[in-house]
């Protein structure tokens, strides 16, 4: 037997944050080699974080990056285990994304990434270059200060892995293992036994298993153990890293890290048998035939043994369960972590939160609870990072910490009820009753006078007052009084938010929290500047329906049952007056419910479906229910509003990234904010399709159940739909 311990890891790290990066990097190494670890893994970029950004681009980083590197080989961290480092280098005139392997005081190899991730959050292309020399190693020269530091001028550099006297070790990074034509295939006919795989992904709801299984299919008809470590946490943008470091052994997972955690640092240790990889590699004779026509990868030689003979002492890792956690968890979880990272490294000393009873501030009120518990329970096992942020952030005395959720939530939460004329007494009860639950300090405020305050004003500048339609104003009348209430709103919670903690004696200030959700962003039903408009927005890309469940959940899982009353009621935005004839309800606003716009959603971001593609798929879709005619209907009426209200996406808050089809226009979802909102051409092309069919009905070729999806019939969009408003 060869036996061999190896540790990899999930960080938090911080972009342009290196005392951070470099205390979680050190801590590693120290448990890694505590546990008598022979191998230690960091996620990609783990020394400038992978957020950085166009801070790449700064000479400085790169500098500051070389500085760090030598500060770890100048001490013992690297005596007697190999470690894979992750930051950018510079070579020539390019700079690479790479993983610096060292050992032992001496930097052995440096490989640079080769495909580079270039969709969806990911502009790896605009910081770096990708290595496409696949021949022998170059010799790369290392910076002067480093050269002299470590009396080392030189280091092969390029596409390789590390023989060493008993087994051979590479690097894949990242997006390299998701590529069709993955390095650890070729690698794996030439020898290599162990795969380091140094990442920074980014949690997206429902998608663990699509990583995980990449992982074992890379060593389940190859054999190998595949290492596989992240960062996890808020390293400064819209995205949390989520951790799940894994390690594989010939297919199965032996060991898994959180995915979703307070800590710094958390270490994940496996004890592995290399003969198991080789008696596997052996028993398939196709890899023993294309192993015997391989084409050669450079190595570089080690003369050092990483493995131990037989050992009683020694246990081996023993294939486990896999940890999937369930939407509803990963929506509790996910952003209520992100929101931890970001207040404690923000200096804000909470959150205010605009709380109106709904089901989306009521959803964001729930995560904010949940992270309050998670403080708690981890404090609970002997975290002290976590007790010593929580301290500062609530302001504790000396020797005192949280020990309960709701009292910490009465610290460092605020929830305020801006109702109006057209509130109901329902959600307002609502919204108490949640409050109390959290332990949040709860504030019921009136912005009746604030919003006739301002109508005054406009009737003496322009001698009109506007009304309601229910009352016998016209739709822009309607839209005005909306908006003013909403923005009113905004305008309230930041002065809230800056001067509460002045009033009760408090430094520093609260963040304001937005909670419009994903579909009302894709179709713009938000006022611009509303309490759309916040610091930060937990849940901006998170689907209403996904939300519906989220609350279920907590209603039980989080102890806070007012929200089962919450996710019950229908969704309406108050902002019209109530009337025995008529409340308002938001899919009746926006002329289509939440439903579909999931499916809409969907189809233009995940699948690429402009009008025409998305008018042919949803035939097939929603044939059974539907004519062509009324299909088409649906989906010019989606493009028209869409493509109105996609200005809003340019100023929409900062939102924690959960979903594939999210219209955040940061970076996710590129596109221009100036349409013709007609689509002369494609709506055209749509009607001629419609009139070719002359009413055949069209085969229904989907499953029963996904037919069946956002059948709700569409209703004519009200007039006073606040969406519209500029």
């Amino acid at each position: 037997m060869r036996l061999l311990k190896v540790a990899t890891c999930n960080l938090n790290q911080w972009a342009m944050e290196f005392e951070c990066n470099m205390k979680n990097i050190k801590a590693s190494i120290s448990e890694a080699k505590a546990a008598g670890a022979v191998i230690r893994l960091g996620p990609e970029l783990e020394v400038t974080g992978y957020g950085c950004e166009d801070h790449f681009l700064e000479l400085d980083t790169v500098t500051h990056a070389w500085e760090c590197l030598k500060e770890l080989l100048l001490g013992d961290w690297t005596d007697g285990i190999l470690c894979s480092i992750g930051m950018p280098v510079i070579k020539g005139a390019e700079r690479y994304n790479c993983q610096v392997l060292c050992m032992n005081r001496r930097i052995i190899m440096i490989r640079p990434k080769m495909w580079l991730a270039n969709d969806g959050n990911y502009r790896e292309l605009r910081w770096f270059t990708a290595w496409k020399q696949r021949g022998e190693l170059e010799e790369f020269q290392l910076p002067i200060e480093v050269s002299e530091a470590l009396s080392q001028k030189s280091v092969p550099f390029g596409y390789g892995y590390i023989q060493f006297i008993d087994t051979a070790v590479a690097v894949e990074v990242c997006e390299e293992l998701f590529s069709p034509v993955p390095p650890h295939a070729e690698l794996a006919l030439n020898g290599v036994e162990v795969f380091m795989n140094a990442s920074g992904s980014h949690h997206q709801l429902r998608k663990l298993d699509i990583r995980v299984n990449a992982f074992m299919g890379a060593t389940n008809a190859r054999g190998g153990v595949y290492m596989y470590s992240n960062q996890q946490g808020c390293d400064g943008g819209r995205l949390y890293y989520d951790g799940c470091a894994c390690i594989v052994v010939n297919g199965h997972v032996v060991a898994q890290g959180s995915q979703f955690s307070l800590k710094d640092v958390e270490v994940i240790i496996s004890q592995v048998d290399l003969d198991a990889v080789a008696s596997l590699r052996g028993s398939i004779s196709s890899f023993q035939e294309q192993a015997s026509c391989k084409v050669k990868v450079s190595s570089v030689y080690v003369p050092c043994k990483l493995t131990q003979s037989f050992n009683l002492k020694m246990t081996l890792s023993s294939p486990k369960k896999i940890m999937y956690h369930f939407p509803q968890e990963e929506i509790a979880f996910g952003p209520a972590c992100w929101l931890w990272d970001y207040l404690r490294r923000s200096g804000a000393s909470g959150f205010l939160l605009p709380l109106s009873g709904g089901a989306d501030s009521s959803s964001v009120a729930a995560i904010v609870g949940c992270m309050c518990q998670l403080v708690v329970k981890e404090i609970a096992n002997g975290d002290e990072q976590v007790k010593t942020d929580a301290k500062r952030i609530g302001n504790y005395a000396d020797g005192q910490f949280p020990t309960d959720s709701k009292e910490f939530a009465k610290r460092i939460f605020y929830t305020v009820f801006m109702g109006s004329e057209n509130s109901s007494k329902e959600t307002k009860m609502r919204a108490k009753q949640l409050a109390d639950e959290i332990g949040a300090w709860h504030l019921d405020v009136c912005i009746d006078g604030v919003v006739s305050a301002v109508l005054s004003l406009f009737q003496t500048v322009t001698g009109k007052r506007p009304r309601y339609k229910v009352d016998g104003g016209s739709n822009a009348e309607n839209l005005g009084l909306q908006n003013i209430q909403a923005r009113m709103r905004m305008v309230l919670a930041f002065m809230l938010a800056s001067l509460l903690p002045w009033v009760h004696s408090k430094s520093g200030f609260y963040l304001v929290l937005g909670s419009s959700n994903v579909d009302e962003g894709l179709r713009g039903y938000l006022t611009k500047y509303d309490c759309s408009s916040a610091d930060i927005n937990p849940i901006g890309s998170i689907s209403k329906q996904d939300l519906r469940l989220f609350l279920r959940w907590a209603a039980i899982n989080l102890g806070y049952q007012s929200l089962a009353d919450i996710e019950a009621a229908p969704p309406t935005a108050e902002l019209e007056p109530i009337r025995s004839d008529y409340t308002q309800l938001d899919e009746v606003d926006m002329g289509m419910t939440y439903e579909e716009l999931s499916v809409y959603g969907r189809m233009r971001k995940i699948f690429r479906c402009g009008p025409v593609s998305m008018f042919k798929n949803l035939c097939y879709k929603w044939g059974t229910k539907l004519s062509p005619a009324e299909v088409a209907e649906k989906v010019k009426y989606f493009f028209k509003y869409y493509s109105i209200n996609r200005h809003k996406m340019t100023v929409l808050t900062p939102s924690y990234h959960a979903e594939s089809y999210s219209p955040e226009d940061n970076r996710f979802d590129v596109r221009q904010f100036l349409y013709n909102s007609k689509w002369p051409y494609q709506f055209k092309k749509i009607d001629e399709i419609v009139d070719g069919l002359n009413g055949d009905t069209v085969a229904f070729l989907g499953e029963e159940e996904e037919a069946s999806s956002g059948q709700g019939g569409v209703v004519a969009a009200n007039s006073g739909d606040p969406s519209a408003g500029l």
